[in-house]
């Protein structure tokens, strides 16, 4: 499925019996567990379980015919991989059409995936900056868990973790300790991330 790619509630016809849809929507979002390159279609399509239409069916069986033809794909872990984290943020800007909501995306990595997610932010964002440093606050709280489960295990991050985003406003952000008013509203995630980034949890980078 295109990332660009805008569905609506209102297209064609709903579908007469939606059950088969639900059903196997139900099942695609128990498998995203162990296939994130789904994840974001999943979470698309998911939307639309109250009353699809034949366009999200069709759009459906488009993921369907995807996971037959990569049947064999799975992650592999190493056991002599190097037990090292790091992640990446992403976030769409006002994609949805309906409510103008964004996306939020991450994928943590140690040597293979770890733990992901596409989800729809639970606030409307007024700038792709704002959007993007939502995420990031997202992907950090899941990477201050993951050192922590590490470190139950006996595993020491004596390292900050990289995570890498694409908005140089968002690094600036994040990096700056000086509150402006535009960015008040989304202080409390600008903050929590900054305080990660002083205490070497995660070490912000760029990535084009």
């Amino acid at each position: 499925m295109d990332i660009h790619l805008q569905l609506c509630p209102t297209d064609v016809t709903p579908l007469k019996d939606p059950s088969r849809y639900r059903h196997i929507v139900g099942s695609l979002v128990y498998l995203t567990l162990t296939r994130p390159d789904i994840a974001h279609a999943v979470h698309i399509l998911s939307q639309f379980a109250s009353a699809p239409t034949s366009v999200h069916f069709g759009h459906l069986l488009r993921v369907l015919t995807y996971l037959r033809g990569t049947s064999s794909q799975c992650l592999f872990y190493a056991r002599d991989s190097p037990l090292h984290l790091h992640a990446y943020s992403d976030a769409t800007w006002a994609s949805d059409p309906t409510d103008r909501r964004s996306v939020t995306g991450y994928c943590i990595l140690c040597s293979s995936p770890l733990a992901w997610k596409s989800k729809k932010q639970t606030a409307v964002s007024r700038s792709s900056t704002e959007a993007e440093l939502r995420a990031l606050a997202t992907a950090t709280s899941v990477i201050v868990w993951l050192r922590w489960l590490l470190a139950d295990f006996g595993i020491s991050c004596d390292v900050p973790t990289p995570l890498l985003c694409d908005n140089t406003g968002t690094i600036q952000i994040t990096k700056d300790p000086v509150k402006h008013e535009l960015t008040k509203h989304i202080g409390v995630d600008a903050s929590f991330t900054r305080s990660h980034c002083h205490q070497k949890t995660i070490a912000l980078q760029y990535v084009p």
